[in-house]
């Protein structure tokens, strides 16, 4: 996730006018459902004690007229449009490939958002989140620190991995045994594609999203992500109950489109906009059988 280019200045304003839309959005839904209509009766609560309307102190906002009470923009938000007014730097996706992951954490947020990768989208992540929980695993402890150093709020770990792009091939048919198609926690399980060194409260928490756009995997010598993608479908199908929705950035190169395909499941596959794919991996603990893929 670490940025090689810089995009153009049309792109950065692209994105901030996006920023203060998702703004503007949060204010009109905050206005509706902050109001409420006049209560002529008194409400009972569970326990059968009257309970009288409260009084709304907060002084009234003359100047928006769709809302009753004055309302402050979330932090999150807040900081993320300094951070990106701010700076030169923006997102390695593009606007319609961001768009696509957006539109998920709009339906599901505030949720648990699990991403492989620190950079300077990671901001934006957290902001799009409001609520939620957004956890970022970086190989680079260097980056880490310089990341953080200038956004202390981010939540990030720092991660390794054993594996070399040049071995995805024996990755590959390592995946298709037996052991790997059995569903279980990724720390107990005996595929060798199972990262098992995260943080605990990895595994611990069930994700609603998971973003795989790291590690490096542009060259032969790098540490790819064919253990990242298999780990991040065994995450989704190992929760209890629900589903996953897991996106895959740089579908273009070979390890991404092979094993998304592979170990996500093209029957998962709910759509493709540019480089990235969005699955959406039900639980296999729910019903017992399932296959691994459909």
């Amino acid at each position: 996730m670490k940025p090689k280019t810089q995009f153009s200045i049309n792109l950065k304003l692209i994105l901030l006018c996006s920023f203060f839309l998702i703004l503007l959005l949060l204010l009109v839904r905050s206005s509706f459902s902050s109001y409420q209509a006049p209560i002529s009766e008194t409400h009972l609560s569970n326990s059968t004690e009257p309970i009288q309307e409260p009084q709304s102190t907060t002084p009234e906002c003359s100047s928006l007229l769709l809302k009753p009470t004055c309302t402050k923009t979330p932090p999150s938000l807040a900081n993320a449009l300094i951070h990106y007014v701010t700076t030169n730097i923006t997102p390695q996706q593009t606007l319609k490939e961001i768009s696509v992951s957006a539109r998920i954490l709009a339906k599901k947020s505030p949720c648990n958002f699990l991403v492989f990768g620190l950079g300077h989208d990671s901001l934006m992540w957290t902001s799009l989140n409001h609520g939620g929980r957004t956890v970022f695993l970086e190989e680079d402890k260097a980056w880490i620190e310089q990341i953080l150093e200038r956004l202390p709020t981010l939540e990030s770990y720092h991660v390794s991995y054993d594996t070399k792009v040049h071995q995805a091939d024996e990755l590959m048919k390592i995946g298709m045994g037996e052991d790997c198609k059995f569903v279980s926690d990724p720390r107990f399980s005996k595929c060798q594609l199972s990262l098992k060194g995260f943080p605990s409260e990895v595994y611990d928490i069930e994700w609603d999203l998971i973003m795989v756009d790291a590690p490096t995997g542009y060259h032969d010598d790098a540490p790819g992500r064919m253990t990242a993608i298999y780990t991040a479908g065994l995450m989704a199908r190992n929760r209890e109950e629900g589903e996953t929705d897991v996106f895959v950035h740089d579908v273009d190169r070979v390890v991404e489109d092979k094993f998304s395909k592979a170990f996500l499941c093209e029957g998962y596959l709910r759509e493709q906009e540019g480089r990235i794919r969005h699955f959406n991996n039900p639980s296999h603990r729910t019903r017992q059988g399932r296959p691994f893929c459909p």
